[in-house]
């Protein structure tokens, strides 16, 4: 069997262990004479399913009891008209900060109903960095503050989170959710797409304090409504089911096999450290974010030589280093290391990258 090592940005590697577990539980999940794919959401045995998978979530992630957990559907970009209809019902004012494509969409989107502020951006050097934030330009009666904590496509983090006072901060962690640990109480909401670092493309999470909920605004459709999922428990339509269950793989991986969220950042910073120490002494690859805001997750990195570029990611592709090409809008190259990535991956990339930059040096 070939396994390449697959640095997409998502849909992304999964741990080995849970694809193995998947594949052993496919036509009989636990004695039950059917795969998950194929049986009922309202079955007993599909509770137990996402009652375990919240369980887990909850205990991985340390939440608050205060903290409702939604599966939902409509990927993470739903959430971008979803946060200003259930949240910009006061002042109908809210704050974004833009550090990326997906920054820029959410902004874009909650314009639509409600005032939305850019407090800061980094656009001016393409999205490389992330901007300094002034707290005398954060609009006081503001709705809720609202970050991309991890920007996929340019390889930039928040190492230390906005100050908003009494103004909920809402974040978009689709690409680092369960890579380190996260203080949840700092957040209003937290929201992801899981097909970056915990289950296949069909699923999204989002973890919401419970009194932000039930406010949603009169145009706010059912489906979109917090509250609608919050009083259904997830099943007010059939959820993503198959999602959900590898999810919980997934999460049970992480506790038993990893050690939790502490030793899973080790990992994550051994991995990064690596890559990110041979770009810094590379004379060939660069990589493209200011050291001080590198994410561990998403690592972009150039030549300079977009002829160059193209035959690295060829040759790499050859060597079974699959889905490496940057995102058009940074070009050249960029390595997603999600959790599922093992060390040796990292290791035989920079060996790689070593061999390519003598050879065309």
């Amino acid at each position: 069997m070939k396994r390449v090592y697959n640095f997409s940005a998502g849909p992304s590697i999964l741990p080995e262990a849970v694809l193995n577990k998947a594949a052993a539980e496919m036509l009989d999940y636990e004695g039950s004479g059917q795969s998950v794919m194929e049986m009922s959401h309202r079955s007993k045995v599909f509770q137990g399913i996402i009652d375990g998978a919240e369980a887990l979530l909850r205990e991985v992630m340390n939440i608050p009891d205060n903290y409702k957990v939604l599966f939902l559907q409509g990927g993470a970009s739903s959430q971008f008209a979803a946060i200003p209809l259930n949240l910009a019902t006061k002042s109908k004012k809210a704050d974004y900060v833009l550090t990326g494509q997906w920054a820029t969409k959410a902004y874009k989107e909650a314009a639509r109903y409600c005032e939305a502020n850019v407090v800061a951006s980094s656009k001016d050097k393409t999205f490389s960095y992330i901007p300094k934030l002034d707290p005398d330009t954060f609009t006081k009666d503001a709705d809720y503050f609202y970050i991309c904590m991890n920007n996929t496509i340019y390889g930039t983090v928040y190492h230390e989170l906005p100050d908003t006072g009494d103004v909920p901060l809402v974040a978009d962690i689709s690409s680092c959710i369960l890579s380190t640990p996260i203080d949840v109480s700092k957040f209003g909401i937290l929201y992801a797409g899981a097909q970056k670092n915990m289950a296949p493309a069909g699923l999204t999470v989002v973890i919401v304090r419970e009194d932000l909920i039930g406010h949603a605004s009169d145009i706010c459709p059912t489906m979109f409504n917090f509250q609608t999922h919050a009083d259904n428990g997830s099943m007010f339509n059939t959820p993503p089911c198959w999602t959900i269950y590898i999810a919980k793989l997934v999460l049970e991986w992480i506790k038993n096999d990893i050690g939790g969220l502490e030793k899973m950042k080790e990992i994550n910073e051994k991995k990064a450290g690596i890559l990110y120490n041979f770009l810094d002494n590379s004379n060939l690859f660069k990589g493209t974010v200011v050291p001080e805001d590198r994410s561990l997750m998403n690592v972009p990195f150039i030549t300079g030589n977009d002829e160059l570029d193209a035959k690295f990611i060829k040759e790499a592709t050859a060597n079974d280093f699959v889905n490496i090409k940057g995102h058009r809008s940074v070009g050249g190259m960029r390595a997603s290391i999600y959790n599922a990535m093992p060390v040796e991956g990292v290791e035989k990339l920079v060996k790689f990258m070593g061999e390519f930059e003598a050879q065309n040096s």
